[in-house]
């Protein structure tokens, strides 16, 4: 089973070119971060509660995507928050990303293609070489925006994680973004794995969207 960030990942690819989405910077970092502490929940290592993550185990879980932020979570002197640690996971996105991309390769899933651009610098693709696995987290998490069906906890965390990041906006057309909007909001209440998680990427993008805002004087 792949992790929520490997997920994320094939979410945000498109088929026909192999590139991803143009997603913000920062609506990628904190869905590959939340998503790391969506795993370790998962794993019965954190709990979260309105007001606090809670440690419930520390031991490794034998994965090079959790295993950092656990210990982090772990050498912590003082109980934080959920948008304390959704933060600082955040700041590993550039690791998490790259990890996640790396087992994609090494299970078969991508490929990894270098293609000169402008004659001096190289960007990567990754074409999709087992389609199945990118159309399954995609078409699963359609299903669940477009029927009635009681979708998966995985896919609730995924679709939650994408809606407070904002990656629908990039992902599906104004009509269809409308169209969803009524089952995001009933799926949403469904997420009863991370909600401190994804209520901490709402507040953080709030303060993010407040601070952007010109000032006047």
């Amino acid at each position: 089973m792949l992790r929520f960030s490997e997920e994320i990942m094939l979410l945000l690819l498109h088929d026909e070119d192999g590139r991803f989405a143009r997603v913000p910077d920062w609506s990628v970092r904190y869905a590959l971060g939340g998503g790391v502490l969506m795993d370790l929940a998962l794993e019965d290592r954190i709990d979260t509660d309105p007001s606090t993550l809670i440690l419930l185990d520390k031991t490794p879980v034998g994965d090079d995507l959790l295993d950092p932020m656990l210990a982090d979570i772990a050498a912590a002197q003082e109980t934080r928050d959920a948008r304390y640690w959704v933060e600082r996971a955040a700041a590993r996105a550039d690791q998490i990303r790259e990890r996640a991309l790396e087992r994609l390769i090494r299970g078969g899933i991508l490929e990894q293609r270098d293609d000169r651009f402008l004659w001096v610098f190289r960007a990567r693709r990754y074409p999709i070489v087992d389609g199945q696995a990118e159309r399954e987290v995609k078409l699963r998490i359609m299903g669940v925006l477009f029927s009635d069906d009681i979708p998966d906890p995985r896919d609730i965390v995924i679709l939650c994680l994408a809606d407070a990041c904002g990656i629908f906006k990039e992902l599906l057309t104004p009509r269809e973004v409308e169209l969803a909007a009524k089952r995001i909001e009933q799926v949403r209440k469904m997420d009863l794995i991370g909600q401190a998680v994804t209520r901490a990427v709402w507040d953080i993008e709030s303060s993010l969207a407040i601070a952007a805002q010109p000032q006047f004087f």
